[in-house]
């Protein structure tokens, strides 16, 4: 799967259970009306903070974000309120899940259904709302490593 090239995101849960993650196990399920899907290992602190509080965010990662992608993939950094101590974030006005300024975009969710396969669960959540935000070049994960793609509203795919 390493020859698939995908998008990265911070997936976030806030209250009690204030979490973060870098994904990139994320899609669209549905345009109407808006869902999306995340998979989230059995064994990660993010599959119980889920659970728990079935509310979640996702930020958009922008090419500016390779460090904080990397940050919220190491395995070492402080869990719970701690890991945001460093991270400029604010709040989703509608899950309190931390977002991340100067994202792509931002969707808060909230959890409708779920699967288990593996040793992942596969969670659905139901967009909230969404934004968009300003227009960089995205972050790709792509041979096991970040990469950039340009941005181009000038030039549809397939163009």
């Amino acid at each position: 799967m390493s020859r698939f090239a995908t998008g990265v995101i911070v997936l976030s849960v806030g209250g009690e259970s204030i979490h973060g993650m870098t994904a990139n196990a994320f899609s669209s399920v549905s345009l109407a009306p808006p869902s999306v899907l995340c998979s989230v290992a059995h064994s990660a602190v993010m599959h119980s903070a889920i659970t728990a509080e079935r509310r979640f965010g996702v930020s958009l990662l922008s090419a500016e974000h390779t460090e904080l992608a990397r940050y919220f993939a190491d395995k070492r950094r402080p869990l719970g309120p701690a890991q945001f101590s460093e991270v400029d974030w604010e709040p989703g006005p509608l899950t309190g899940a931390p977002l991340i300024p100067g994202a792509l975009a931002w969707l808060e969710c909230e959890l409708s259904d779920s699967l288990e396969s593996g040793d992942h669960t596969v969670f659905i959540g139901d967009v909230l709302s969404a934004r968009v935000g300003p227009e960089h070049d995205g972050l790709l994960f792509f041979e096991g490593a970040f990469r950039r793609v340009a941005s181009s509203s000038a030039s549809p795919a397939g163009a």
